[in-house]
């Protein structure tokens, strides 16, 4: 049985009495720092010259220094740029000033899994990786909860990994909501496949076929829309909720009926033998080479695709019905170009 580890199971002062440098101050990097700070941890900011970060961390309190500056102040360094840039981070500015009894942390096992990062005998490698983006994360911190957390350590050198481990998750209140063992191998094949074969890759792909499939049989693009991908949400937070019972407890009759008879045959045995090809593409590292290739040329595949992405034709219906929402922000809505990446 997975044993929960929550806040009276982790010594909060063994990461108070660390000084820890975050490294990038993105969706992640911005709620660990803040949670660790309000948690009472010492923390400093590195990023690289000339980061569109360094102006918003320091308007929040924080000191920003070089990630070569912060990584040799630092006993405890967090890596939380993205993956294709962190193997470049570690070499430039962080592998020199790793000494014997330093802890590094990650918040994705990517770059030690698929070994673009391999740290020195001496010091302490664990992960904490809240399952949920780093405005949540923040969000729950200061209402007074906590987003879960899985934790993982890669190398025990000091022998009280776990220990540092488990009191980093207390500090940026991931125990609140309870803690999970994992192993850095664990986490990356689960998290890259979840993400390609269900939640993003499966999703996206699923709801634009049902689009397609409207549209090209005459239905209008907006009521098309609204049933593939504006309903979309009111389902999954169901699931959320209570799994696909309570979904399914939720609907009607007829659409539960229709989940039992057409589910299957939209969603075929064919489905769960290219999930499993794709799982095994990320298992042997295929996807890891491909995506790092394409991000050290430049990105060509990634942008084409983003582009071909942005282009379909859900995404200009959208774009006009969202408009009509009394609920929706501007500033939320990534599509209309008023928000850079």
């Amino acid at each position: 049985m997975t044993e929960i580890f929550y806040d009276a199971d982790a010594d909060l002062s063994l990461i108070q009495g660390k000084k820890v440098a975050v490294v990038g101050y993105g969706s992640q990097g911005h709620a660990h720092a803040l949670n660790l700070r309000d948690s009472g941890v010492e923390v400093v900011i590195g990023l690289k010259e000339g980061s569109k970060s360094i102006a918003k961390a320091e308007e929040q309190g924080f000191t920003v220094k070089s990630v070569a500056e912060a990584s040799e102040w630092a006993d405890v360094i967090v890596i939380l740029a993205p993956d294709q840039h962190q193997r470049h981070i570690y070499a430039d500015s962080i592998k020199d000033n790793l000494t014997d009894g330093k802890v590094l942390v990650f918040g994705h096992g990517f770059n030690i899994r698929f070994g673009y990062i391999e740290a020195p005998e001496g010091v302490d490698v664990i992960m904490i990786a809240p399952k949920g983006p780093g405005h949540t994360v923040r969000r729950e911190y200061e209402a007074g909860r906590g987003v879960p957390v899985i934790v993982a350590v890669e190398k025990d050198a000091s022998g009280k990994a776990w220990d540092i481990a488990w009191s980093y998750a207390r500090a940026i209140g991931g125990l609140r909501a309870g803690g999970i063992k994992t192993t850095f191998t664990e986490e990356t094949e689960t998290d890259l496949f979840g993400e390609q074969a269900v939640l993003c890759g499966g999703t996206s792909q699923l709801v634009q076929y049902g689009f397609e499939t409207l549209v090209e049989a005459g239905y209008q693009p907006q009521i098309a829309y609204f049933e593939v991908l504006h309903e979309l949400k009111l389902i999954v937070d169901l699931m959320w909720e209570g799994g696909i019972a309570k979904q399914r407890w939720s609907i009607s009759d007829t659409a539960e009926y229709g989940d039992y008879v057409s589910g299957p045959r939209v969603i075929s045995p064919d489905v769960k033998e290219n999930m499993k090809a794709v799982l095994s593409d990320i298992q042997d590292g295929t996807f890891a080479k491909r995506f790092i290739e394409d991000q050290d040329a430049g990105a060509p595949e990634f942008l084409e695709l983003r582009a071909k992405g942005e282009g379909h034709p859900i995404e200009q219906t959208g774009r006009e019905l969202r408009k009509l929402f009394a609920w929706n922000s501007a500033d939320d809505d990534y599509t209309d170009g008023s928000v850079a990446r």
